[in-house]
């Protein structure tokens, strides 16, 4: 485990190791973690110019006088959006590239427990086998609500703005706020979850991520890509629910939540230092005794991670909370599905999906 201590030790170098302006895009940021992570950033970096998508223009109100607050040096700007929808993810991301050539940090943290009105429920002979199945409905563009926040609109940012990451100089980094360490099964007939159970869908869309993010890691090997499960932080994500899992996790939480609860601030600063620190270099950095330059130096007893595919340094992270690698199990899983093919078959799947709703795989 990172000790927080560690963590707070190499947030405080980023001013002295990393340079000003550092640019970052913050994915659902009006609350919870993106919030957090958002702020320590603010407060830990040189007249950083960020970007925040979200819904809220109250709470993006709020989120920017206190950003403001923590650094009345940096540039902070909102951009309100329903990003479950890939068109509006294009629209940001023209947005995005009209105002900046090179961004050093994307960071992915949308999602949703609410599965969208008006749709259709799951047929009952699932509901028969599969007790939990949530009731499902589409957005209009045809994508699973969870699903579509959860792993296609971030897939649609990273291909967008990867131009823009590799041509950042020094700090390259995605995070992905899913659920790393807690891969499962890839179900190639039901690739949008559509018919599976809350807990089931996890695991998948956890997986795929991974086999997405291993695609791009070879169109960018200078980029580190992250997927990491934040433990149980107190966030919005759960303010709306709309099936009876849903309703139960949130009355459990109500009760054993201050209990186990990792603190709002811990968060964020766990994630920025996901972000920043030399523990999680991109592939290219190819000889594991060179300390990657382009980040925060580890602090005394901080190693270097291994990766998905179990190699210490190689570019792509699946991590707990704790900031560190998600262990054997995965690596394992993760093998099997590649001699499976299914990195290819995730990719083509969903290209294939992009090209039905945009007509292209370009913005």
């Amino acid at each position: 485990m990172v000790s927080l201590s560690d963590v707070q030790s190499s947030n405080a170098q980023i001013t002295n190791t990393l340079p000003a302006g550092l640019v970052a895009v913050f994915v659902g940021a009006t609350n919870g973690i993106g919030e957090a992570a958002l702020k320590e950033f603010a407060r830990s970096t040189r007249s950083p110019r960020a970007y925040f998508i979200g819904r809220s223009q109250e709470a993006a109100a709020r989120i920017t006088a206190e950003c403001r607050q923590l650094n009345p040096e940096g540039e902070f700007t909102f951009i309100k959006a329903d990003v479950s929808l890939i068109r509006n993810v294009d629209s940001v991301c023209r947005e995005l590239q009209s105002k900046e050539k090179t961004i050093n940090i994307l960071f992915l943290s949308c999602g949703t427990l609410r599965f969208g009105e008006g749709g259709q429920d799951i047929p009952h002979h699932y509901q028969e086998k599969k007790p939990l199945l949530i009731t499902q409905t589409d957005t209009s563009e045809g994508l699973h609500l969870m699903a579509a926040t959860g792993y296609y609109a971030r897939t649609r940012f990273i291909v967008n703005l990867l131009p823009n990451l590799k041509q950042a100089t020094g700090l390259r980094r995605v995070v992905s706020v899913l659920a790393g360490g807690h891969e499962g099964p890839i179900d190639v007939t039901d690739f949008q979850g559509k018919t599976m159970s809350m807990i089931n869908i996890r695991g998948h869309l956890v997986s795929m991520t991974d086999m997405a993010l291993e695609t791009l890691a070879e169109q960018a090997p200078e980029v580190t890509f992250i997927n990491d499960y934040p433990g149980t932080v107190k966030t919005g994500i759960g303010r709306e629910p709309n099936t009876l899992l849903v309703w139960i996790i949130t009355i459990v939480l109500m009760v054993i939540g201050p209990l186990i609860y990792i603190p709002i601030r811990e968060s964020g600063e766990r994630h920025l230092f996901f972000a920043t620190s030399a523990k999680y270099p991109p592939r290219i950095r190819l000889d594991a005794e060179v300390e990657d330059s382009s980040s925060v130096p580890l602090s005394e007893g901080v190693e270097v991670a291994s990766g998905t595919d179990g190699k210490v340094g190689s570019g792509v992270y699946s991590i707990h909370w704790s900031g560190e690698h998600a262990g054997p199990k995965v690596v394992k899983l993760l093998a099997g599905l590649r001699e499976e093919g299914m990195a290819q078959k995730v990719w083509q799947h969903t290209v294939g999906e992009f090209d039905r709703i945009v007509g292209s795989v370009d913005i």
